[in-house]
């Protein structure tokens, strides 16, 4: 079986937030270890799952835990996604950050 690309880790996020934003859901949690596990059972692909994580973060969109390494990839990674506004017009987190440097 073949792992996981961050691609497809991205499509299952954005469906995960989609699918929270019709049940009129404030946000979710996704912790990437319980999330790679319910995607790839028993198959260790941590590296894609936390980088589709962190790629898929929006402005506003919050760390809950933020493991101290540099590339964030760590089980514990958690974050809140709000969902409340999908529209393609907001900053992707990345973006955020830099605007306040």
């Amino acid at each position: 079986m073949e792992k996981w690309s961050i691609e497809q880790y991205c499509d299952r996020l954005q469906a995960m937030k989609c699918e929270a934003h019709d049940k009129l859901w404030l946000y979710i949690e996704v912790n990437a270890k319980e999330f790679m596990n319910e995607c790839e059972p028993g198959v260790k692909n941590l590296n894609a799952c936390c980088k589709a994580m962190l790629s898929k973060m929006l402005e506003g969109d919050g760390f809950i835990v933020e493991p101290k390494s540099r590339s964030k990839c760590a089980g514990t990674l958690t974050i809140r996604y709000y969902v409340d506004n999908l529209s393609p017009e907001r900053r992707t987190y990345a973006e955020a950050m830099e605007d306040q440097k």
